[in-house]
């Protein structure tokens, strides 16, 4: 199995995600419940540093490097921030994003549906 078939792979669950938050966005709110707790969301920023990393290695391997090395920049930069704003400012964060209409979080779940489509596109 090649870089770019474990790309492919991570933008079909991004798809997944996508679907199931535009169908049930409750899942979203229960989601970000669930890493709220503890020390969890530190788990989110090591999943971010760990899908960066996977992404850069394999970009070029893949159709569109430049996108898979955007994502996998966005990825390395999201990951940062977790550990560099701290669990006290992410978790007020996504508090704001739990208290958000079901509309807005439909919203996101075609945001990562897009992604996840552009991901498969583009490994």
């Amino acid at each position: 199995m090649g870089m770019d078939t474990i790309v492919k792979i991570i933008g079909i669950v991004f798809v997944f995600i996508g679907i199931v938050y535009l169908l049930k966005p409750g899942v979203l709110k229960s989601f970000v419940e669930f890493f709220k707790k503890g020390k969890r969301i530190y788990f989110v920023g090591l999943i971010r540093f760990v899908l960066a990393v996977i992404f850069l290695l394999a970009a070029n391997q893949c159709r569109t490097a430049w996108v898979i090395i955007v994502f996998g920049i966005l990825f390395m930069i999201s990951g940062l921030l977790v550990f560099m704003l701290g669990a006290k400012r992410v978790k007020s964060i996504l508090d704001w994003w739990q208290k958000q209409s079901s509309l807005l979080l439909r919203l996101m779940g075609l945001i990562a549906l897009a992604v996840g489509a552009v991901i498969i596109y583009s490994a």
